[in-house]
């Protein structure tokens, strides 16, 4: 429901309101616990913070074919980096997480399409 603010005299005036959420996720809670921002350290509530979990190779991709042909075993798999980046608004913003969005579009409440991590040749061997 949109806030009510009380104007001049016994008039009440409702105030509109840009997202139904209010730009969070906490909905029955009273309060949420704080996680920093890992871009800019900010403190920002967990609800509110833009996630991301990211899967990457240890090793960048140029030096891959390096580590293979000095490796002593043949199969050997390169261990994966898991990290899960949490954002405060602005920092999303800035470094293009999240983009802001027309009034209808904020509407529009389906979440983005995955991706599948895709099969380099060599694995399909």
């Amino acid at each position: 429901f949109p806030s009510t603010c009380v104007g001049n005299g016994s008039q009440t005036e409702i105030m509109p309101f840009k997202r139904r959420n209010g730009g969070r996720n906490k909905h029955g809670r009273g309060a949420v616990r704080f996680i920093r921002c890992t871009n800019c350290a900010r403190a920002c509530p967990k609800d509110k913070a833009i996630k991301k979990f990211v899967i990457r190779n240890i090793v960048e991709a140029a030096a891959v074919r390096d580590i293979a042909e000095a490796s002593v075993y043949e199969s050997y798999v390169l261990p994966k980096l898991y990290a899960k980046l949490h954002y405060c608004i602005s920092c999303a913003i800035h470094s293009k997480v999240v983009r802001n969005r027309s009034r209808k579009a904020r509407k529009d409440r389906t979440p983005p399409p995955r991706f599948k991590p895709q099969q380099n040749k060599s694995d399909k061997k």
